[in-house]
């Protein structure tokens, strides 16, 4: 199978370890599905300074293919980020660099047919290329995040319609309004729904049936939860497609189960990794960005 992280990718810099290591939902799903045994490819665009370097040699040293990528003037995404007990806890933020202010665009869909799954999400500003990816054969999972903005019926009635699998963080939630949202996901047009719980698990909504599975327990050391819903949805999505998953074919529910259980294994693999893949280098004293 062949899967593309389509949008962000980020300098994720702890200031509590003065360490900085790649990142971005996109990048992770693609580093992560190659991990799984997928052949995977990122396609978006990286600063003309040291951090988008920096991004771009990781990314292809983990497998990953960025052949497509452009590198624009101007800085790359950058986060500063603190770790208290475990949880990661985001300081400041550049907004994004040039992968927001001056965005990947699709040029035709012959790159596009290649794939049989590309993942998106909403710090990738890519919302207009959408419609153009689900003309394509490829399944498309979004990444709604946490922000209230990104929760509006505005916002899912532009995006839902293009997206086979949304993915929404619900952790914290009562299970009723856990279930609201996932029918109003659904309701605006996405194919299934799959929202995260954090240490209570997940839960997906096809339409029709709800179906949840616990989260596994950590194994070894805690380093931190960076990358863990990435994860999560990268090893549901590849256990998906290995189970027949096309737009046309939805696995049964037994498959849907055994990709939540082999998924939530995954993620609880992933609290052991610094950062969100490895990667990390000593961060160089400067001004903060």
């Amino acid at each position: 199978m062949r899967v593309l992280g389509f949008g962000d990718n980020i300098v994720d810099r702890f200031v509590d370890r003065g360490v900085e290591y790649p990142g971005g939902n996109c990048v992770n799903f693609a580093v992560y599905a190659r991990r799984l045994g997928a052949e995977s490819a990122y396609l978006g665009v990286f600063g003309d300074d040291d951090a988008g370097t920096f991004v771009r040699s990781c990314i292809e040293a983990a497998g990953v293919d960025t052949a497509l990528c452009q590198v624009r003037p101007g800085p790359n995404g950058l986060t500063e980020i603190e770790t208290v007990q475990g949880d990661r806890r985001f300081m400041r933020w550049n907004g994004g660099g040039v992968t927001v202010s001056d965005p990947v665009r699709l040029q035709g869909l012959d790159y596009i047919h290649a794939f049989d799954h590309v993942h998106s999400s909403v710090y990738s500003a890519v919302e207009s290329e959408l419609p153009a990816l689900r003309k394509s054969k490829a399944l498309v999972s979004f990444d709604f995040s946490t922000e209230a903005g990104y929760r509006t019926d505005e916002y899912l009635a532009q995006v839902c319609p293009s997206v086979d699998l949304a993915l929404v963080s619900c952790s914290g939630m009562p299970q009723h309004h856990v279930w609201s949202e996932l029918r109003r996901f659904f309701g605006h047009g996405a194919g299934l729904v799959l929202g995260t719980l954090g240490e209570d698990g997940a839960v997906l909504f096809d339409g029709e049936s709800f179906y949840h599975s616990n989260a596994v327990p950590v194994t070894g050391t805690l380093v931190d939860t960076m990358g863990c819903g990435d994860a999560y949805l990268a090893a549901f999505v590849v256990s998906m497609l290995t189970s027949g998953w096309r737009r046309s074919v939805r696995p049964a529910g037994s498959a849907i189960h055994g990709a939540m259980k082999h998924a939530a294994r995954f993620a609880a693999q992933q609290c052991t990794v610094e950062g969100a893949f490895g990667f990390g280098r000593n961060v160089v004293p400067q001004a903060s960005t």
